[in-house]
């Protein structure tokens, strides 16, 4: 049993593990970039992260429509639920269950043995990106600290 707990998304995101316009020229270049950022975050190989989203994605694209996608996966010896978030410059063909190109990804890492909070939290991130007015502000967003803002204010104040 996991003592992992998840509550909001700034428990998840830090402001470290936001990229503002990330450049990137197809899937695997994005993964790459936020498998980079996220182990700065978690101190674990980046090829590991990368390795790890790549056999998620072989169970099926996690381009989950709407320009969003949310790769994830477990990785051994974490101790909490980690989230990067990236606004890609341009958008990228993710394979994705619309078949539209993916400009907004969040990468969620969770402990081995999370299997419940991983799923909250991926529910959780989920909430926030199926919201019209969220992504159109994380869209909107011209800088990493206004993406943080954004992921991790309430979401009753996206409405216009």
């Amino acid at each position: 049993m996991s003592c992992v707990s998840v509550m909001g998304l700034d428990d998840l995101l830090s402001p470290q593990g936001v990229i503002h316009n990330l450049r990137a020229r197809c899937k695997r270049e994005a993964l790459q970039a936020l498998a980079e950022a996220a182990s700065r975050l978690v101190n674990r190989p980046a090829t590991e992260i990368m390795e790890t989203l790549l056999e998620r994605e072989q169970l099926g694209s996690t381009g989950v429509g709407d320009g969003v996608a949310l790769p994830h996966g477990k990785i051994e010896g974490l101790n909490k639920i980690v989230g990067v978030m990236a606004q890609l410059e341009t958008p990228v063909s993710f394979d994705a269950v619309d078949d539209q190109p993916v400009d907004l990804i969040f990468v969620l890492l969770a402990p081995a043995n999370a299997t419940a909070a991983h799923l909250k939290a991926l529910a959780k991130v989920s909430r926030l990106l199926r919201d019209s007015d969220a992504r159109n502000a994380l869209r909107g967003a011209d800088t990493a600290e206004a993406l943080f803002a954004i992921a991790t204010s309430d979401q009753k104040h996206f409405a216009a």
